[in-house]
């Protein structure tokens, strides 16, 4: 870092002595009294990376766990991650270093710890009694593949199953492994010829602890004593076996087959089953067997006192249903219900009143872990609902294509989604409780609102509160249903320029304070919603189509403009913006019959209901031109105090004004630089002023996002990924225009050839747009992809009637500004080094009239600034922050003098650059390709952190990582999650009080009354003294070789990790005070047995001494 500090030494004294030369003395005496005006109160210390929740659905899910008094589940996945779910709100993530699949988890049920096997062979125990969980042990077999474990309740010995067959038995206290092993040759029957297969059941009889079920994958199923160490009884069957489940009487058990069949046996009768059920096999007639069906991958069986007991299981369906859906079966009594699932089955299990398993079940829900989701079914009520799902499990209902992160919104804002979302609810759920319900919320120590936005590849946008580490979804709104669908795919419109997905969101822009929301799909669409809580029809949708093309120095087409004129005052929109809404191809202006003038999408000619909520304003469309098809947008921002839209692609920019729905502005990208243009391009047509040019960009899989205008948070862009895009990561950028490299001179060598120069970003702001500019005006700054910054100043006619009525005057200032690297984002800052946040207009119900004068509308029309430096002095000046790929700049205005700069990476570049607020300051953040996250602050730019935190393994994460206010980050850590993380020391301090408790202390209910006559005459259960049988001193130590034990970070090394500050300390004391209880709770019981024994030996003594009293010596 200290290296970094010199460079921006250096590079701010060449910078301040270049602009001392270029510009008058006291213009630079003037900025340099402003400049050390500035105060940044920012340091390194201010900053501390660490991630702090996930949200989303577990991906790949492959094992699932329930603790049945504290009341938690816990997943684990195809990546050695554990999720942990208690009451809503309370939720946990940890990882297993290996990233091993997990196959099974065991809770030690009511003791806050949790056994997990994974399929590297590895056997983990969590301790849950701490807000982030640790391993305590690890144990990892050497010679023997793990396939089943089974712990029973209030048992601290794990039986494992292994592969080969074979029994190990481990002390989950120790985590060592007991000399006691029970080896599959001693299991079966010794003229058994082949080996029955590797281990998949182990359980002890609910009634006898002494007795094993040990279920061979082969279909033999043998139940062994494990006093006597043989077998008491064998079971055979031919078909292959997937699961065992036992009656909680111990008389009987069930067991599950690859044929779809289920067996019931009665323990005592081995030679054939009790009875057999195909659930899902045709009964044929002259009592054959059913058909075979498909294997039966899991069955339980429940008990219940007052009626049927329960089987439940999964798979088993006729191989005649080809396509069906995945089921999980019930069958209670007389009665089956087919219980049709949207995903395939990973696992499920029956949550029941009781954790011991010698009582009545009485099952009262079903979890059902599917690939993508998880179910709760009541199996309470008629009909079995499911439950409501309050976990934030749907980010990926549709795949997540872009996201946006907004940290200290206006407080009216979740109240208000809130209400609106509230009526999309889905009726007919179980009405009784979520019943995951253990665990304890954590402190809430920030206060202020946060809200997530999700863009999803079915054209759905989702709004999230993600205030204080949760996540709970606030409202969703489906852009596609503006556009009529095409039912199958021969009646897909010919014009799509996606095989897939064409209303996938590429872009968001969002302006908080107005609520006005902006989107950019893959189409080559832009719609503009407002916020509203009335309902209203449309009856027309306003639509504009726009020609966006990308031409050099060819022959002069004979198009006219396509440009509709500005509407004449008096008329209400021009003639030209409802447009009709279908356009054969054959209407197209070339002879050859290619598309033109053509939309890929077709929006809908019926009237369009819209519910409370976003509404649509206008939909702008790109059209094909000359059998080209438009170029997929790159950037895009929006703003409500202009009413004004702007976007622009690889061939150039367009502005919409979207109150008179009305083009602006159509140019190419050269045309935006006049007779300025550094690489001497040549457009088209230089007398026309609204024709097109620009740069081709790449697909959604890129993932180009863009800077948006933004309110008080300006950290919503993305980047447009094109030039210094690494080889393997280039998108095929599409060279179709040879003249465009023929045009150029040599001086242009340096550009890419595949790429033209695309619009990368765009900001709405008030400020300095020439350098005599003696006060700030609006205006629009765009970023290209080529680093150069260009001004278009906005000439806006007054408020209120007169901005419907008047043209907004659009013009090219001719101020260019070069950095290195496509542009990714820009701010502004006012003489303070406050943030000058874009102009806004405050919300109103725009569905209601207003009684208000004229006087009151205009008003409301002006401009809302909530910068210090409002007053519009000329001593005052401004400053621009922008970001590139490559470099930073803040440059003083109006004099345009670079005074800082800061080269932030060489090798790699820039994918996300935000400028965001932090500690009553503001700093640029910055997340590198390389997988650095650096801040620097402003305007200075001295270097504050630099943390290797994630290398860019796919665009995924490119496409969706984002910075916001509070030191808040985000990006999506696979399809279905959403990983947070924070950047700054105080929340990272603070996270420790935040997070909720997993374990909280809870009463094990009492075990089952055995009864009078069962305790007289036997048939209770019969407990088993386990320490006798698998102790060392009974059964011996376990072969060396066999197995390794690796002691784990918990304990006091996990909280050490867990939090620095006084959170930790406190944590780190409490634990130690925890063992040293729990070490002193030990010692009491060994008193205790010391005074137990040394009273007994006394009365021995004492009994000796009267017995022997009055005998003489020889009488001995």
């Amino acid at each position: 870092m200290r290296k970094f500090n010199i460079r921006k030494v250096l590079d701010g004294l060449t910078a301040v002595s270049a602009a001392a030369s270029a510009s008058s003395a006291a213009q630079q005496q003037q900025a340099g009294n402003r400049e050390t005006e500035i105060q940044e109160t920012l340091q390194s210390e201010h900053f501390q990376l660490c991630k702090t929740v996930r949200h989303g659905f577990p991906y790949q899910p492959s094992a699932l766990a329930f603790d049945p008094v504290q009341k938690i589940l816990a997943i684990g996945t195809q990546t050695g991650a554990l999720r942990l779910f208690g009451r809503p709100g309370v939720e946990c993530y940890c990882q297993h270093d290996s990233g091993a699949a997990v196959i099974q988890l065991q809770f030690l049920i009511n003791e806050g710890a949790l056994v997990s096997a994974l399929a590297d062979d590895t056997l983990h125990l969590w301790n849950l009694r701490q807000k982030r969980p640790a391993i305590l042990h690890s144990l990892k077999f050497n010679r023997e593949r793990i396939t089943f474990c089974h712990l029973p309740f209030q048992s601290k010995w794990l039986y494992v199953g292994t592969e080969r067959g074979n029994i190990h038995i481990v002390n989950v206290e120790s985590f060592t492994l007991s000399g006691y092993v029970i080896m599959w040759n001693k299991a079966i029957e010794l003229s058994s010829k082949s080996h029955p297969g590797p281990i998949v059941h182990i359980s002890d009889n609910p009634m006898d602890e002494g007795k094993l079920l040990i279920g061979f994958e082969s279909g033999t199923v043998v139940l062994w004593d494990l006093k006597s160490k043989k077998a008491d009884y064998r079971y055979t069957h031919d078909e292959a076996i997937h699961s065992v489940a036992w009656h909680h009487e111990g008389k009987q058990f069930i067991c599950s087959h690859s044929d779809g069949t289920l067996t019931i046996w009665n323990v005592k009768s081995p030679t054939k089953p009790f009875q057999t059920i195909t659930p899902h096999g045709k009964q044929l007639k002259d009592g054959k067997k059913p058909e075979p069906c498909k294997p039966i991958l899991k069955v339980e069986y429940k008990t219940t006192r007052a009626g049927e007991p329960f089987i439940i299981l999964s798979g088993g369906l006729s191989y005649d249903t080809v396509g069906r859906r995945p089921c999980l079966t019930v069958m209670h009594g007389k009665s089956t219900a087919v219980l049709e699932m949207d995903y395939s089955i990973v696992d499920f299990l029956t949550l029941c009143e009781t954790p011991y398993p010698n009582d009545f079940q009485e099952p009262y829900a079903v979890v059902v872990l599917l690939e993508k989701d998880l179910v709760l079914i009541d199996l309470a009520q008629n009909g079995y609902p499911i439950f409501e799902n309050p976990y934030p499990l749907t980010i990926h209902e549709s795949p997540v294509t872009c996201c946006e992160y907004f940290a200290d919104c206006p407080v009216d804002l979740i109240p208000a989604l809130y209400s609106v979302g509230a009526r999309q609810k889905r009726q007919g759920y179980s009405k009784k409780e979520w019943p995951i319900s253990g665990g304890n919320w954590g402190l809430i120590t920030q206060s202020y609102p946060e809200i997530i936005i999700t863009g999803h590849a079915d054209g759905s946008i989702k709004f999230w509160d993600a205030s204080a580490i949760t996540l709970q979804v606030l409202y969703k709104l489906k852009t596609a249903k503006v556009f009529e669908k095409s039912r199958n795919k021969d009646d897909r419109p010919n014009t799509d320029i996606v095989d897939e997905d064409p209303y996938a969101i590429q872009i968001i822009s969002w302006c908080p304070e107005s609520r006005m929301l902006c989107i950019a799909g893959v189409s080559a669409h832009v719609i503009i919603y407002r916020f509203s809580k009335q309902e209203v029809t449309t009856e027309i949708i306003p639509m504009l189509e726009v020609r966006l093309l990308y031409e050099i120095n060819d022959v002069e087409s004979p198009d006219g403009e396509q440009v509709p004129p500005l509407p004449t005052p008096g008329t209400g929109s021009n003639p030209q913006s409802i447009v009709p809404q279908s356009h054969p191809s054959t209407s197209s202006s070339s002879s050859d019959g290619l598309r033109d003038n053509v939309p890929c999408l077709k929006v809908k000619n019926s009237p369009l209901k819209q519910s409370p909520g976003y509404q649509i304003e206008l939909v702008i469309q790109l059209v094909w031109v000359s059998g080209e098809p438009p170029q997929q947008i790159t950037s895009l921002a929006v703003n409500s105090a202009y009413g004004l839209v702007v976007f622009g692609n690889c061939n150039g920019i367009a502005m919409v004004d979207y109150l008179q729905k009305t083009v602006l502005l159509n140019l190419g990208t050269i045309e935006l630089y006049g007779s300025n243009d550094p690489y001497r391009r040549e457009p088209r047509s230089p007398r026309k002023s609204r024709q097109p040019s620009g740069a081709g960009l790449c697909d959604i899989n890129e993932g180009t996002t863009v800077p948006e205008d933004r309110c008080k948070s300006p950290t919503s862009a993305k980047m447009s990924r094109k030039l210094s895009l690494p080889t393997e990561l280039k998108p095929d950028l599409d060279v179709k225009d040879n003249s465009f490299s023929r045009s150029r001179s040599s001086s242009v060598t340096s550009i890419d050839k595949e790429s033209r120069e695309a619009i990368s970003a765009l900001h709405f702001c008030e400020t300095f747009t020439r350098k005599n500019d003696t006060s700030p005006s609006p205006c629009l700054w765009v970023g290209t992809t080529l680093g150069t910054v260009l001004v278009i100043v906005l000439n806006l006619p007054p408020g209120g009637e007169q901005r419907l009525l008047q043209p907004v005057i659009v013009s090219p200032s001719g101020t260019i500004l070069r950095l290195k690297g496509a542009i990714l984002r820009m701010a502004f800052l006012d003489t303070t080094g406050s943030l000058v946040p874009p102009a806004h207009e405050p919300w109103r119900e725009h569905n209601v009239p207003e009684d208000k004068d004229e006087k009151d509308k205009s008003k409301k029309r002006r401009p809302v600034s909530v910068s210090p430096s409002s007053s519009q002095e000329i001593s005052e000046n401004q400053y621009a922050v922008i970001c590139s790929e490559k470099q930073a700049k803040v440059i003083s205005l109006p004099s345009q003098n670079c005074i800082y700069k800061q080269n932030i990476t060489e090798t790699s570049f820039v994918l996300r650059g935000d400028i965001v607020s932090l500690s009553n300051s503001i700093c640029l953040a910055c997340f590198c390709a390389n997988g650095h996250i650096m801040t620097f602050s402003l305007p200075s730019l001295r270097p504050l952190l630099d943390v290797y935190y994630l290398p860019l393994t796919n665009m995924r994460i490119a496409r969706t990582f984002c910075f916001t206010n509070n030191g808040q980050a985000l990006y999506l850590v696979s399809p279905t999650e959403i990983q947070r993380l924070t950047y700054s020391q105080e929340t990272c301090e603070n996270l420790q009080e935040m997070l909720g408790e997993l374990f909280t202390p809870v009463e094990t209910p009492e075990a089952p009354n055995r009864g009078f006559f069962k305790g007289l005459f036997g048939g209770g259960a019969q407990s088993l003294d386990r320490e006798e049988l698998f102790g060392e001193s009974a059964a011996g130590k376990a072969s060396r070789s066999l197995a390794q034990h690796i002691p784990g970070p918990g304990g006091i090394e996990g909280v050490k990790g867990a939090a620095s500050g006084v959170v930790g300390e406190l944590a780190r004391a409490r634990l130690a005070l925890d063992e040293r209880g729990q070490k002193l709770g030990e010692l009491e019981e060994k008193t205790a047995a010391m005074l137990y024994s040394a009273d007994s030996f006394s009365k021995h003594a004492h009994e000796m001494m009267l017995k022997y009293k009055d005998k003489k010596w020889y009488q001995f």
